[in-house]
């Protein structure tokens, strides 16, 4: 298999998905997974581009066999080092029948555009050219006329593909157009480069984008008129927004770099865009790359369209960050950590164990740690807690009995803190929560943080949790 980017830019979620299908049918395989960079587009390239589709795969882990980096035996891989073989073929097809020479100039063209959507009709060439003697060929050619090279699409008759996905699709000859195989410039189209490219690179499974299901006739009959071996054909239906819309970078759809900016970790993207439009059978749906590989099977892809839930993949990602070891958890975290927490003195994995439970993205994390760099200001009406039954006046009872306990404790670790509190419960004979609540919003001044009273006076210091207790006694004495 193949996948073949244009360099336009990032990698959106569709692109992502047929470069995974196509890795996944040749690695369930034991087949070979080639990158090829389809650069002919010189208009719409976007530098960088090449680097963000290298830098993509690599951390998705689809890595290919055989590409423009690493070469292989079919090369080169990008297209346009790849531009003095496709002429050849064309006038072969020429030689044989299957193909034209067209001299019409744009002028003509456009006049038979503007009588064909004048008449209702689909516009179409109107083959000018297309049974030109060879002495009429031969004269124009050494007269110097541009010209490009036509497909000579039959005109009766019908062209019948399969396709695994969607079967046998037959249509009509006299429905198709005859295309441009070399444009003006001795360039080739992108159809006529594909068909020429993807054959003499021994590609087998050709899987890509359904948009592609309408041109897939006129390729046949380019394969059969070489007499080549047609490829299997895997046509996958589209990632849309919503029912009616497709995804497009246009409105805003996250690209492949935009997920990972939101938090996203790529295992947990990988996961849920393979089961875009592929069903595995059964309940399960988390699976690493390599049972993906084990687990694939083109029969479980689907014609529906496929549509993109952010809320599914939130889902997903949560599940992979609970999955991960902790000393994993504390690596991938440690840099949002740092965006809000800047105090050297306070280790990001000291904070990490206290979020792996309770965030979707690692875009979550600065907000829910940035206290721990400084105490926010807070309203006393936070000490207010029905069911720790607290109010501002037991609460600065609670923080003046706490605070010399605390300072004098012989060690500063969860189990000696959390003693020393539920001693003090026990001594006043309340609740626990009634002597942790106080010093919770004293030390945090917020009512909801991950970990309790106990973890961020351990994680702040003795220093900066008397610093702070002081501060809330000051506060609540007004």
């Amino acid at each position: 298999t193949r996948f073949a980017p244009s360099p336009t830019g990032y990698m959106h979620v569709g692109n992502l998905r047929t470069a995974l299908f196509a890795y996944l049918v040749a690695k369930s395989n034991n087949g070979r997974f080639l990158l090829r960079i389809e650069d002919t587009d010189q208009e719409r390239q976007v530098e960088g581009a090449v680097e963000i589709i290298y830098k993509t795969l690599k951390e998705t882990g689809l890595q290919w066999d055989e590409g423009p980096d690493i070469g292989g035996p079919v090369g080169p891989y990008i297209q346009s080092q790849r531009m003095g073989m496709f002429k050849k073929y064309a006038e072969q097809l020429v030689e044989s029948g299957h193909a034209y020479y067209c001299f019409c100039d744009k002028e003509r063209l456009d006049e038979v555009r503007k009588v064909q959507e004048a008449s209702g009709m689909a516009p179409r060439y109107d083959g000018h050219c297309r049974n030109l003697s060879k002495e009429e060929v031969a004269e124009k050619l050494a007269a110097g006329i541009p010209y490009v090279i036509r497909q000579k699409v039959p005109t009766e008759g019908t062209v019948t593909f399969h396709d695994e996905v969607y079967g046998d699709v037959t249509v009509e000859c006299s429905t198709l157009d005859d295309q441009i195989l070399i444009k003006g410039d001795g360039m080739p189209t992108y159809n006529f480069a594909n068909v020429v490219d993807d054959h003499t690179m021994g590609i087998t499974h050709v899987i890509r984008g359904n948009e592609y299901l309408s041109s897939a006739p006129k390729y046949n009959l380019l394969y059969e008129a070489f007499g080549w071996e047609v490829p299997t054909y895997v046509h996958c239906s589209p990632v849309m927004r919503d029912q009616h819309n497709k995804m497009s970078k246009r409105h805003g759809d996250p690209s492949y770099e935009d997920l990972i900016a939101q938090g996203y970790l790529s295992e947990a993207v990988v996961n849920y865009v393979a089961l875009l439009g592929w069903a595995p059978g059964g309940e399960r749906e988390i699976y690493s790359l390599p049972e993906l590989v084990e687990a694939f099977d083109i029969k479980g892809i689907s014609k529906s369209p496929a549509i993109f839930d952010i809320d599914k993949l939130k889902y997903f990602n949560s599940a992979y960050i609970r999955a991960m070891t902790p000393e994993q958890f504390a690596a991938v975290a440690a840099p949002y950590i740092r965006q809000t927490v800047k105090n050297p003195t306070i280790d990001p994995a000291q904070i990490a164990p206290l979020l792996q439970q309770r965030c979707e993205v690692l875009t979550d994390i600065p907000e829910k740690v940035d206290f721990f760099d400084a105490l926010p200001e807070y309203d006393i009406a936070l000490y207010t807690n029905k069911k720790s039954k607290t109010d501002p006046a037991v609460s600065l009872e609670m923080l003046k009995t706490v605070r010399p306990l605390l300072a004098e404790l012989p060690a500063w670790d969860d189990e000696t803190l959390l003693a020393a509190m539920k001693d003090l419960a026990e001594r006043l004979e309340v609740k626990n929560a009634k002597v942790m609540w106080p010093v919770r919003i004293a030390v945090s001044g917020r009512a909801v943080t991950p970990g309790g009273a106990v973890e961020i006076c351990r994680i702040l210091g003795r220093d900066e949790t008397l610093r702070r207790i002081d501060a809330g006694i000051a506060k609540l004495e007004g």
